[in-house]
């Protein structure tokens, strides 16, 4: 096979340790995506390195976690040092270079990369309510909300929008309750104290303008042809876990739902790297679950391998243990039942090498020794080997603030995602149609008492939208206009042409870009 056509992750080892093959993922079957796993210290994040940097090498662009910031090493050019040295020798790595590889840092928090933003809509109701550990009544509200924000046009894009919408629903309860269903003032106030929550734990970051374009994480370089490896800091993410799976999640989302089928390609458009897998799916519901599978299996077909990376196998449901044909286990610990039966759930997912036992040699691998099956031939995974890691081009360790400024400084994204962009939206729209409805009461009253009451049974009728959305007298007097007139279309269009994102003015538009998992219901 053609070198150029698979990725070098080490060099397997016979029983007598000597040195046996080289262990490649072939190119073709990165998007069948993969597993590393492995306790603490023994090496997963330079496994997560080494992948990366074979990736970026063949032109794939990468998306990874940074939980310890030791990913971010990848931007500078490795140094050689005797133990990165012998493990070259070791493992018969003759060309071993080091390298620097193109990266852009992002930062949801905006201190250590780009900021990363998504609008409350694009986010839709399903991982807003998992983000707020909303209860199922509370869920049924939320759903309401983004009903009524799609049908009257209101683009929610920050936590002050639909905190806004909250407090109108919760003003005229009774009355969208008769269209929309029951939506109870309880309901809105907890789901209100849910936000505050939010906002104190650094959620107003990430919701707002101009928001992540997916382009922007598919880039490569335009001189050496690498793919550049976009590295998320999540250091200080890591503080509410909730959000970072949540975040990464809404991704996955968006990833599955703007790019087009490819089928098989000869190698992935890019490659996803979900550190800390477990808090995909820790407490989530069933239906959540079920979904996160569906994605894990269609996405292939998309071009996107996931590769997810935590210390347990037992973290990941079989249902989408299921799917990940790439596997690379480092040491497991066997002291408690519940490390034993990993070990064994970790050896039973192999195909058996009959030159050893799996179980035994996972509890006895060495740092940076793994237990590598890739997938070969016509797709089928390849017998279990124990292998040494190759040693990493970049440097292994992370980036001080100097360095880290200097790559920053010289990004392709550079002044694209740095400063906020507040633009008309559901907030300011509300504000302005409650003091129009405001000074239209007041006028009416005016009216009404230089004015006779018409007779009754004359047929006049006042008919509302929705409450406080203006009313067919408003439209003969050339006040404010209902949801489909052509002044709230302008409004819309004109929004839309504005953003950055892909914010869109119909409903069916609207229910498309919040992605796959924004519209389902646990």
């Amino acid at each position: 096979m053609d070198d150029t056509a698979k990725l070098f992750i080490g060099g397997s080892r016979k029983p007598d340790d000597s040195l046996n093959k080289a262990e490649y993922l072939e190119l073709k079957f990165g998007n069948r995506h993969g597993l590393v796993t492995g306790a603490t210290g023994t090496g997963k994040t330079v496994t997560l390195q080494v992948l990366a940097e074979g990736f970026a090498k063949a032109g794939v662009p990468v998306f990874a976690a940074d939980i310890k910031g030791d990913l971010s090493g990848i931007a500078i050019k490795g140094e050689a040092k005797d133990f990165l040295l012998k493990r070259a020798e070791q493992i018969g790595l003759q060309d071993y270079e080091f390298e620097q590889f193109p990266v852009i840092f992002w930062d949801l928090f905006g201190e250590k990369g780009h900021r990363v933003r998504t609008t409350i809509a694009e986010m839709g109701p399903l991982l807003l309510s998992r983000l707020m550990d909303a209860s199922e009544p509370q869920e049924g509200v939320i759903n309401i909300a983004f009903k009524i924000a799609d049908q009257a046009g209101l683009p929610l894009l920050d936590l002050k929008d639909f905190t806004a919408l909250l407090n109108y629903m919760g003003e005229n309860a009774s009355e969208l309750s008769s269209q929309f269903g029951l939506i109870s003032k309880a309901s809105v106030a907890s789901i209100q104290r849910a936000l505050l929550v939010l906002e104190q734990q650094g959620a107003e970051h990430f919701f707002g303008e101009p928001a992540l374009k997916i382009s922007d994480i598919m880039r490569t370089h335009p001189n050496t042809g690498y793919g550049q490896v976009s590295v998320l800091a999540a250091d200080k993410l890591m503080m509410n876990p909730r959000l970072y799976a949540t975040f990464l999640l809404w991704l996955l989302s968006e990833l599955f739902e703007e790019l087009p089928e490819v089928g098989d390609p000869d190698k992935p458009k890019l490659v996803f790297f979900f550190d800390e897998a477990h808090l995909l799916f820790d407490d989530a519901p069933k239906v959540l679950i079920e979904r996160i599978e569906q994605v894990v299996r269609l996405i292939r077909s998309k071009g996107v391998g996931v590769y997810f990376v935590t210390q347990n196998p037992l973290d990941v449901p079989e249902t989408v243990l299921a799917q990940l044909g790439n596997r690379v286990q480092h040491a497991l610990r066997a002291y408690t039942p519940r490390e034993q039966k990993a070990v064994k759930t970790a050896a039973d997912t192999f195909r058996p090498n009959p030159a050893f036992d799996c179980a035994t040699a996972i509890t006895n691998l060495g740092t940076g020794e793994a237990l590598v099956s890739t997938l070969e031939g016509k797709g089928a995974p390849s017998m279990v080997e124990r292998t040494l890691i190759r040693p990493p081009s970049g440097r292994i360790g992370p980036l001080n603030d100097q360095e880290r400024q200097s790559v920053l400084d010289k990004s392709p994204v550079l002044g694209v995602y740095d400063e906020d962009v507040d633009r008309e939206s559901a907030f300011e729209m509300l504000a302005a149609r409650a003091r129009h409805a405001a000074d239209s009461a007041a006028g009416k009253r005016a009216q009404d008492e230089l004015q006779p009451s018409p007779p009754a049974g004359s047929g006049e009728t006042t008919g509302w939208t929705l409450p406080g959305f203006g009313t067919d007298d408003d439209n003969d007097r050339g006040r404010a206009q209902p949801r489909r007139s052509g002044y709230q279309r302008e409004t819309i269009v004109e929004a839309a042409m504005k953003s950055v994102t892909r914010t869109v003015a119909t409903q069916l538009g609207r229910a498309l870009v919040r992605g796959i998992l924004g519209s389902l219901k646990r």
